[in-house]
């Protein structure tokens, strides 16, 4: 289902120890410095399929200084299959960055697919397990955009990306024949879920697999802020490799300025978002992606699961602005495989706690009417879209 910091945070120079840098087609926020503290939209991807997710030394050094008068702290995470920074104003922000850095680890071991331990791992392995409870409130998170949308966000797709090669980067075209084969496997609804009074218990159908990918840095970033709160913090920014959670405002009150990213170029920015105390998170077509040798044809990795194949739906990015960061990471990705005229409808319907700037594949930008006066084109036609 793709896809943010103060604007230029350039993550190929970021150190951490012990930590792989990211591979696949990304884009990446960056930071330039105080002049302009911008933010892009990034990758969102898939969880847990690379070995430093598993590493111990994934958490970098806690960075602490004065900014604005007050104390800032910043750390660098790699979890997710992706890199991460935390920055935190206020007195307690040290802690607070350390804390929460431990937390994004944490809930990675406990959600990653390519973890045989962890409790996805060992769903997809058995076709039942036990979940916690955190698992469970992203479970259901993710059941109820999947009925909203009908069946938009599927998070049973993951033996479909495996068989496109998206969760190995060994990519191929697969057959019809071979996407029939599977097709009947894609359907959340098969899934059970039997909650108990010691936590849940969910079972797939044989031949199923889950991956919480679509809403997980959502939820993880929602955590963050939660602990930023916690320690009596009130400015921050969460940058989860792509996914930007804004807790408050800058301090001195201003909104933090986020760019969105431009899905034709990776050095570009299509508009200048304002925002204070909510998260804003992109999909986008451009975040991972290959080209078929034989036919030239691109194909991305956001798969329609009602066709096992990459969504055609005239868009080419989907960015969601809520104060409810796992539904915006969820959202997201429903409303690409959705397409513009069931996201407008969704919206109409659904919209009291989101808003969603999107891009079609002519370059017009329609935005919803609660951004009107906080999105600043770079550029580019915009299309408000009134209730």
């Amino acid at each position: 289902m793709c896809l943010l910091t103060a604007f230029c945070l350039f993550l190929s120079a970021l150190s951490l120890r012990g930590c792989k840098k990211e591979e696949t087609p990304s884009s990446s926020g960056k930071e330039s410095g105080e002049a302009r503290e911008t933010g892009e939209t990034g990758e969102k991807g898939e969880m847990g399929e690379t070995a430093p997710a598993l590493q111990e030394d994934i958490i970098g050094d806690v960075a602490v200084t004065k900014k604005d008068g007050l104390t800032y702290a910043e750390v660098d995470v790699y979890a997710m299959t992706t890199t991460m920074q935390l920055k935190a104003y206020g007195d307690r922000a040290p802690e607070a960055v350390q804390a929460a850095a431990e937390e994004i680890v944490r809930l990675d071991r406990l959600l990653s697919v390519g973890n045989p331990e962890s409790e996805i791992g060992v769903i997809n392995a058995e076709g039942e397990g036990k979940v916690s409870a955190d698992t469970l409130a992203m479970l259901k998170k993710a059941g109820k955009v999947h009925e909203r949308s009908g069946g938009a966000l599927d998070i049973s797709v993951y033996p479909m990306m495996e068989l496109w090669g998206f969760t190995t980067e060994e990519y191929r075209v697969p057959s019809q024949e071979e996407i029939d084969s599977l097709l009947p496997l894609v359907d959340q609804d098969l899934m059970e879920i039997e909650e108990r009074e010691e936590g849940a218990l969910v079972r797939l159908a044989e031949g199923q697999g889950i991956d919480l990918g679509a809403v997980a840095k959502g939820f993880t970033s929602d955590r963050v802020a939660q602990i930023f709160r916690s320690y009596g913090l009130e400015s921050g920014l969460i940058y989860l490799g792509g996914n930007v959670h804004c807790l408050g405002s800058k301090p001195g009150g201003a909104d933090w300025r986020i760019g969105i990213q431009d899905p034709g170029n990776s050095a570009g920015i299509v508009g200048v978002l304002a925002v204070s105390g909510k998260a804003v998170i992109t999909s986008g077509a451009y975040e991972r992606y290959f080209k078929d040798e034989e036919t030239g044809k691109t194909y991305h990795h956001i798969l329609d699961p009602a066709t096992g194949c990459p969504a055609e739906t005239g868009i080419s990015s989907v960015t969601i602005v809520s104060p409810d960061g796992t539904l915006a990471d969820s959202l997201s990705t429903a409303c690409f495989v959705m397409g513009l005229e069931k996201s407008v409808e969704y919206w109409r319907e659904y919209g009291d706690d989101f808003e969603m700037i999107i891009m079609d594949d002519e370059g017009l930008i329609h935005l919803t009417e609660g951004l009107e006066k906080s999105f600043t084109s770079e550029g580019h036609k915009v299309k408000i879209i009134y209730r």
